[in-house]
């Protein structure tokens, strides 16, 4: 059997697609593939009220698990709450509703437990021989699969789901606390009150490795839960990460080979990490055409995304080249002092002229060295 859409990955970037193509082409034949036994791997993820249309938010509703109507920030010199609303999702709901599409699509097919070894443009052939073909291949197999740079840093973390011994008084999400110790780089812990007596807790580095010290950040994970009064009773779940931070980008080809979406097409916010609004975007926008358009649609959203993700590289450079490791908490400082209005449009990678000069102009954030920037840039 022939599929119209072959999507090969069963985390963010293929779910998406599943729900935005039976909300749009409830007729397509869709071929999922996953080498894990679920989807959605071991994942938490998160976006801001306005970074999702409206109309993608309708289809994109069902995975919605947690909501809170702003949240905070704290730094040595400032704390601010955003009335911004914080949305999150979760992989055991993502793998329960995009199971329950797929079941509910005639013609469809999930293959759990089955690695791909040979993707091409039309076929993916499975580690048992099998051989499934599609008209439309997409390989969105996560971060790991993204194409290298020369010129990166790295967004690391490790998170603990935690069960308290009582209820918190966290009311809101905390989705970056710097006032900790300096740690590899930029180090801040985010927070998200899951439930009044449990909590999801991550310690997250902007560092020059992408090196993950599990023992050392499980410790200081909780540490920082004592220091905050919240007395963990049980750890219920442990969510890591490594997500390249670029400031120069990789050419992707849409016209050979299969359809590279997600990280491995470039399709995420190249300085906060976050991609579920990029893969929200891409999805709709293949979701909008035939499946032998696709790769046009795609390739005309990548120059899009492109023309907003430059201006995000520019600013990686300056994080990780013009500020020693242990100064670069200022620049996030500085950043959560600028309009709300502007925050949100950064994140949403919706950035106007006037918001890029209020990014640049002004007072710099302390540790601000274009001399050092330029001596790496030599010796690189």
């Amino acid at each position: 059997m022939r599929f119209d859409y072959l999507l090969v990955g069963g985390g963010l970037q293929s779910a998406l697609l599943v729900l935005a193509l039976r909300a749009r082409r409830p007729a397509a034949r869709i071929a999922l593939v996953e080498r894990d036994a679920r989807l959605g791997g071991n994942h938490t993820w998160s976006f801001h009220e306005g970074d999702v249309g409206s109309e993608a938010l309708a289809w994109l509703e069902p995975l919605v698990e947690h909501r809170w109507p702003s949240y905070d920030v704290a730094f040595p010199g400032r704390r601010r709450r955003l009335e911004i609303g914080y949305s999150s999702l979760t992989s055991p709901r993502l793998d329960a509703v995009v199971r329950g599409a797929l079941t509910a699509a005639p013609g469809s097919e999930l293959c759990l437990g089955a690695p791909a070894v040979e993707i091409g443009s039309d076929r993916v052939v499975l580690g048992d021989g099998r051989v499934i073909e599609g008209t439309l291949v997409v390989d969105a197999r996560g971060p790991e699969k993204a194409p290298p740079t020369t010129g990166r840093g790295y967004q690391k973390f490790l998170g603990l789901e935690v069960r308290l011994r009582g209820a918190s008084t966290l009311t809101h999400p905390i989705i970056m606390d710097a006032n900790v110790p300096q740690h590899e780089g930029l180090r801040f812990v985010y927070t998200l009150p899951l439930a009044p007596d449990r909590v999801l807790i991550e310690d997250t580095y902007y560092s020059d490795s992408p090196a993950l010290d599990r023992d050392t950040l499980r410790a200081r994970v909780h540490a920082y839960a004592d220091e905050k009064r919240l007395h963990v009773g049980e750890v219920l779940r442990e969510e890591t990460g490594v997500l390249p931070v670029p400031w120069t980008s990789e050419r992707a080809s849409f016209t050979e080979g299969p359809l590279r979406a997600g990280y491995a097409g470039g399709f995420f916010h190249p300085t906060t990490g976050y991609s579920l609004p990029v893969a929200v975007r891409l999805a709709a926008r293949l979701a909008a055409v035939a499946p032998e358009k696709a790769k046009g649609a795609a390739a005309a959203l990548r120059a899009e995304h492109d023309r907003q993700a430059r201006f995000c590289r520019l600013l990686n450079w300056l994080l990780f080249r013009a500020y020693p490791p242990e100064q670069r908490f200022h620049v996030l400082e500085r950043f959560y002092r600028l309009p709300e209005a502007t925050i949100r449009r950064f994140y949403a990678l919706e950035l106007t002229m006037a918001d890029r000069a209020r990014l640049l102009l002004g007072r710099p954030p302390a540790g601000l060295s274009l001399r050092a920037a330029f001596s790496r840039w030599q010796a690189a």
